[in-house]
């Protein structure tokens, strides 16, 4: 690289330039830079793995300074991303937090919060939907703290491989394509019960096969190869629809409970409120165990919170050429604000619609009304009907509508469902590609590569508009057939098709709580990793991990490091103990292949990369984390990722 030539905006901060800081100032070069993937090489925890092609280093000349630590001399080191491998970062904070809204706000409330009430009556709405949100919360400090300082593709698998465990983080990133993608999928098939809401359509092969598993996928494929800046725009647009909607469903339950309408029921009050531990006997033993149910169930609401993590490596970056201290404060603005404000507070407004809305609904509809959605494996004996069943709904809220008697306001709310689940399947196609290009984007596809990492490097390219078109289009076509099944098995879960397709379903929200719980444990080594090496991280200046400096530091969680432990000890009981509480009264297929088979799947995968990676000789520990150099050259390699991504 030539000293006239300008730096470009991805250029590192650490390495050496013809604008870099005094050498003095400059944070400690890696002896090996590291490859940041760890599909490329079998990993070796006693050194670093060897430098990727991209990076092209002068180590002549390199002085050993007495305090351990390698200091360059004045060279030139060039980084070279390859212009197909990376993205646009054109997102802003209101395109983070609306994509975000669109993958998570709606189907879970809408459809599974009826099925709560009829399990464990109006406490067990409120309170599984705040104790799961209190949950989200906690997880999402820690994630957000790491997203902070490293907004970056794959971010969800990369922190996993760097702090816990190469093989693991693979896994992890994996476990998050494929909950997203077969989410996609599964959503459709859901989707077409509410449009059994009108006669006519609902069982109807053509409409279903021609216009809502064929059509609609396409048009929402169509619509995730738009340019970001498009795409953001039509998520910020279907985002704020639904949060009209919202607020609009919040207020008819205020208005229809105060006997509002041509409704027989008058003024309801806190009529339905009179027995507030009321349960399902048929699927549950107690109140206590129907309780931890819904739990479980209430699970599924709050899958995508953390969408924020696989948009931001979209989110706009400051450049290179700015002034230190404009660019510094473009770094807080855009990075600080812009992500943290979305990973932070969606989750809390999230808990607080789900708490408020379901305990709205809870005062509308007795528990045992027949409208309300059960679940699905379990057989009624005792559960007597409130009034028979008026309308083909699986959804509490338009069940209620139904019943106020206010002409065609079912329908409105019904359109509404079907809306809201449209336009989350679209967001979580767009996840799902966004997570698949995270983890192949940094595959080179080199020819010493076997063809299994060639082909997999293959869709970690963009096209010309800076759209991962090819992760898009396999996460969309790789369960695309699912719904399809439905065509011949019908919805019915005692058959073998419908059984496939609810599990297929529900596992949505245990790969999520996989996630969740690996994100917690990157993120508890993380911070005692920095912490132990405090002193050596503030005599090397190295930036962006300095938690006890206010200036350098990007977003500090709450109450840590107990908020991480708390987080990850929650999603833990919630992944093995409350998962299988369904099992207590009785063995039933449904609920352990949903609870249980994307965990075994998620190990299995896990011990099969460790004796591959490791040549059949697996080394079970975790990343070496205790020697400072190896600390350093760790973050710098993710500093690297940063900012050879920005564009």
């Amino acid at each position: 690289m030539s000293p006239s030539l300008e730096l470009p905006s991805w250029y590192p901060d650490w390495a050496p330039g013809p604008s870099s800081r005094p050498e003095q100032q400059q944070t400690p070069r890696r002896e090996d830079p590291t490859l940041p993937f760890p599909f490329l090489s079998t990993p070796d925890r006693n050194r670093n793995p060897d430098p990727p092609s991209s990076i092209e280093t002068s180590t002549h000349g390199e002085i050993e300074c007495r305090d351990g630590f390698t200091r360059p001399p004045p060279i030139t080191i060039d980084v070279l991303p390859r212009k197909d491998r990376t993205v646009n970062r054109k997102l802003k904070g209101i395109h983070l937090f609306m994509i975000t809204i669109n993958g998570t706000l709606g189907t879970g409330l809408y459809w599974r919060g009826g099925q709560i009430l009829e399990l464990g009556g109006p406490l067990a709405v409120l309170l599984s939907f705040l104790l799961v949100g209190l949950l989200s919360v906690a997880v999402m400090q820690c994630i957000t703290e790491m997203l902070c300082i490293w907004p970056i593709p794959g971010a969800m698998s990369l922190y996993v491989s760097e702090f816990v465990d190469p093989e693991l983080g693979i896994a992890v990133g994996v476990a998050y394509w494929f909950t997203y993608s077969v989410s996609f999928s599964a959503i459709i098939a859901t989707s077409a019960a509410e449009f059994g809401f009108w006669p006519g359509i609902g069982g109807n092969s053509g409409i279903n096969g021609g216009i809502i598993y064929l059509c609609i996928p396409l048009c929402l494929v169509l619509l995730n190869a738009l340019e970001i800046e498009l795409f953001a725009l039509f998520e910020v647009f279907t985002g704020t629809i639904k949060l009209l909607f919202l607020v609009v469903i919040a207020i008819v339950l205020v208005v229809l409970n105060f006997g509002v309408g041509p409704s027989q029921h008058g003024y309801i009050g806190t009529r339905y409120w009179s027995e507030p531990t009321a349960f399902d006997s048929d699927a549950a033993s107690n109140w206590a165990t129907a309780f931890l149910m819904s739990i479980s169930i209430a699970t599924f609401a709050y899958v995508g919170v953390e969408i924020v993590a696989a948009s931001a490596l979209e989110a706009r970056w400051p450049r290179r050429n700015e002034k230190d201290e404009a660019r510094k404060t473009s770094d807080m603005s855009l990075i600080g604000n812009s992500v943290k404000f979305t990973a932070v507070f969606f989750s809390v407004l999230a808990t607080f619609a789900y708490s408020l809305t379901g305990v709205l609904a809870s005062f509308d509809i007795p528990r045992d009304d027949c409208q309300l959605p059960r679940l699905s494996w379990v057989n009624s004996t005792v559960t007597q009907c409130y009034e028979p069943p008026t309308s083909n709904t699986t959804s509490a809220f338009v069940a209620i509508a139904v019943q106020s008697g206010i002409p065609h306001l079912a329908d409105v709310f019904n359109v509404f469902l079907v809306f809201t689940s449209l336009s989350c399947a679209n967001t979580n196609l767009y996840v799902a590609s966004r997570a698949l290009f995270g983890l192949t984007s940094r595959l080179d596809g080199g020819s010493g590569q076997s063809w299994f990492l060639r082909l997999l490097s293959w869709f970690g390219k963009t096209n010309r508009h800076k759209v991962p078109m090819r992760a898009m289009i396999f996460s969309a076509v790789s369960f695309w057939w699912v719904p399809f099944l439905q065509l011949r098995g019908g919805t019915d879960t005692r058959t073998t098709i419908g059984m496939f397709v609810e599990v297929l379903a529900e596992m949505g929200s245990v790969g999520v709580l996989i996630v969740w719980l690996c994100e917690c444990l990157a993120f508890i080594r993380f911070y005692h990793c920095i912490m132990a090496h405090r002193k050596v991280l503030q005599e090397q200046n190295i930036s962006h991990v300095r938690r006890w400096d206010e200036d350098d530091y990007p977003y500090r969680s709450h109450g840590q490091p107990m908020t991480a432990y708390a987080a990850f000890t929650g999603c833990f009981v919630v992944l093995v103990v409350i998962n299988g509480v369904s099992l207590w009264k009785g063995f039933h297929d449904l609920p352990f292949l949903s609870s249980y088979v994307i965990v075994l799947a998620f190990l299995a995968l896990w011990v099969l990369l460790k004796l591959v990676r490791d040549g059949g000789e697996a080394n079970w520990s975790f990343v070496d984390l205790s020697n400072p150099q190896k600390v350093i050259n760790k973050i710098l390699t993710l500093h690297d990722i940063r900012m050879g991504t920005a564009s």
